[in-house]
């Protein structure tokens, strides 16, 4: 099943690229709304609206199944997740230290999944009110994630946001984690604030490690919008 892509904006000359991932019973319309913060804010940035396979509108099932049930199926659902990632990335010519993966709920594990099974699949991963299926082993700092989540997230509550981020510092990862007071399953203006300051203000861990070693940090990373 093909995947539907909803572009929200298409620079002339593009330096960034956005790949927004909705939820369960969510489309890549309306999450295309939030594309629009991430455009306003970096103009020179491809921003395109990534919509799930077929009419359920779901990455992948998850009703009444354990854990190592639904990581078969976000397994079996991956290569289809990365293939939408690298189609955009060649189309637009941006390479991963400049591409940054946006996902919410379902989309946020799938993008968490994603960067957990292919380290060099983007530079940056935003992800709101989402969790790995299974917490990784391994972490890199080639992809700097921001875990973003409402502290009333009955779904998907917040201690697997909290466990994550334990997980991926005890393994040397690039992470941070912001907890928004009051928030329950939903992005709000707060949640965006947040995700846009860190995108301008953040340096990735990486850019230490590049600095130490005598490398250069690439010029057309996201962070370098502004």
């Amino acid at each position: 099943m093909t995947l539907k892509y909803v572009i929200v904006q298409q620079p002339a000359t593009t330096a960034q690229l956005f790949l927004l991932y909705h939820g369960v019973g969510d489309n890549p319309d309306s999450m295309g709304e939030i594309g629009n913060w991430f455009a306003k804010t970096f103009p020179d940035a491809l921003v395109v609206s990534v919509g799930s396979p077929g009419a359920v509108r779901q990455w992948f099932g998850e009703t009444d199944l354990h854990d190592q049930t639904i990581q078969q199926r976000v397994d079996a659902a991956m290569p289809q997740f990365v293939e939408s990632v690298r189609h955009w990335q060649k189309k637009s010519g941006v390479r991963p230290e400049a591409t940054a993966l946006v996902g919410f709920s379902q989309g946020g594990s799938m993008v968490l999944e994603a960067v957990k099974a292919y380290p060099n699949l983007a530079g940056r991963a935003v992800v709101f009110n989402g969790r790995f299926i299974t917490l990784p082993e391994h972490a890199s700092t080639r992809t700097t994630i921001h875990l973003i989540h409402g502290d009333y997230d009955e779904q998907i509550p917040l201690h697997h946001a909290q466990q994550a981020e334990q997980r991926l510092t005890a393994c040397g990862g690039d992470v941070t984690l912001d907890i928004v007071d009051d928030l329950a399953h939903a992005i709000d203006h707060r949640s965006m604030e947040l995700a846009l300051n860190h995108l301008r203000y953040t340096v990735p861990k990486r850019y230490f490690d590049e600095a130490l070693s005598g490398a250069k940090p690439g010029d057309d990373d996201v962070i370098a919008m502004m």
